[in-house]
C-alpha cells in the first residue's frame, strides 16, 4: 500500500492523555524496536504486557523503567474494565504481546474492542509481525493471503481444519510449536496435497533465523531428518490451491466480460478485458462469444 504523506524521522511523539497505545516488541532482534515505539513505552504512565518479566528484561535493555501489570489469556477479561477505568480517568497505556504485533494470536482483543466500543482513543505503533516476515520470504504469492494462527493441537481436530482449507486459494501462514511440526507437515501433505509449495521459518530475526523451502512432502522429510527444523519460534507459509485460484480467475474474468460486452463487441470487450486482467487476448475472445451467444463483431 502507498501513500503521498510521511512524517520525517526525528520528530518526538508526544503521549496523548487517556490513549490506548498498541505497540509491536521485536521479535527476536532487539534493534527492530522502533524510536517511536521507545518513546512511547517510556512515556505511558503504563505497560499491559502478556508476560511481565518477558516485557521487563525488554524494557531495561533499553533503560525503561515504566510501570507494568499483567494482562494474558487468563486474566483479561476482568483486567480489561481496570485499564479502561484508569483510561477514562485520563492514564496513558501501552498494549505490548511477549513478541511482535499484540492480538496477532497473542492476547489485547477483548481490551481493544472494550475500549473502543467505550469511546477510547487507541493509537497502532506498528512493527513487527512474524506472519508477515515469513510470508515476505516464503517465495509464495503475497497478493492475498489468509493467516490462519495455531492449528489445532490434537490430531483429529487438526486434521478437520486442513480439510476445511484444502480449497482455499490464497497462500496460508501458520504458527506452530515446535514439538508438532513434523506431524503438522505431515498431516498437512496428506490432506492439503504433497505437492504444494510451503516454506517453513524458524527463529526469525534470531542468530539462528532459517528458512526452508520445498513441497509439503519435501519438508516433512527435512523435519524427520532434520532436529534443528523443530527448534525455536516457527512460521509455515504453504501455497493456496492451484485449482481454486483459477477457477476464482476465471470467475472474474467472466464478471468482467459480461460488464464489457453490455458496451462493446466481443472482441472490443476481450482487448480492454485483456489488459485489464493480464490474461491471453485470444482465450479471452473465444469465452466473450459464448457469453454473448455467438455474436459476431459488426
Amino acid at each position: 500500500m502507498s501513500g503521498s504523506g510521511f512524517v520525517a524521522s526525528g520528530f518526538s511523539t508526544e503521549i496523548a492523555a487517556g490513549t490506548l497505545y498498541v505497540v509491536a516488541t521485536p521479535i527476536g532482534n532487539l534493534g527492530d524496536l522502533s524510536a517511536r515505539a521507545r518513546e512511547v513505552l517510556s512515556g505511558v504512565q503504563l505497560i499491559a504486557a502478556e508476560d511481565t518479566r518477558h516485557t521487563r528484561q525488554l524494557l531495561q535493555a533499553f533503560g525503561i523503567d515504566t510501570a507494568l501489570t499483567s494482562l494474558h489469556e487468563h486474566n483479561e477479561m476482568q483486567k480489561s474494565e481496570t485499564l479502561i477505568t484508569r483510561l477514562l480517568a485520563g492514564e496513558s497505556i501501552a498494549l505490548v504481546s511477549d513478541a511482535g504485533t499484540p492480538l496477532i494470536s497473542d492476547p489485547g482483543f477483548d481490551l481493544v474492542a472494550t475500549a473502543r466500543a467505550r469511546g477510547v482513543s487507541i493509537v497502532v505503533v506498528p512493527g513487527p509481525c512474524a506472519a508477515i516476515a515469513a510470508l515476505s520470504i516464503a517465495g509464495l504469492p503475497t497478493d492475498r493471503f489468509a493467516f490462519e494462527g495455531f492449528l489445532p493441537a490434537k490430531n483429529a481436530a487438526r486434521v478437520s481444519r486442513l480439510r476445511a482449507l484444502a480449497s482455499e486459494a490464497r497462500t496460508m501462514i501458520f504458527y506452530e510449536a515446535p514439538h508438532r511440526l513434523l506431524e503438522v507437515l505431515r498431516d498437512m501433505a496428506a490432506e492439503l496435497g504433497g505437492e504444494r509449495s510451503a516454506s517453513v521459518s524458524r527463529e526469525l530475526t534470531k542468530r539462528f533465523e532459517t528458512t526452508y523451502t520445498g513441497t509439503l512432502a519435501q519438508l516433512s522429510e527435512i523435519a524427520e531428518k532434520n532436529a534443528d527444523m523443530s527448534r525455536g519460534e516457527i512460521v509455515i507459509v504453504v501455497s493456496g490451491n492451484p485449482a481454486e485460484t483459477s477457477t476464482a480467475q476465471s470467475l472474474n474474468a467472466d464478471q468482467l466480460l459480461r460488464a464489457l460486452l453490455d458496451e462493446l463487441s466481443p472482441s472490443q470487450a476481450a482487448k480492454v478485458a485483456a489488459k485489464l486482467s493480464g490474461e491471453k487476448r485470444g482465450d479471452l475472445y473465444a469465452r466473450a462469444m459464448q457469453l454473448s451467444g455467438g455474436k459476431r463483431d459488426e
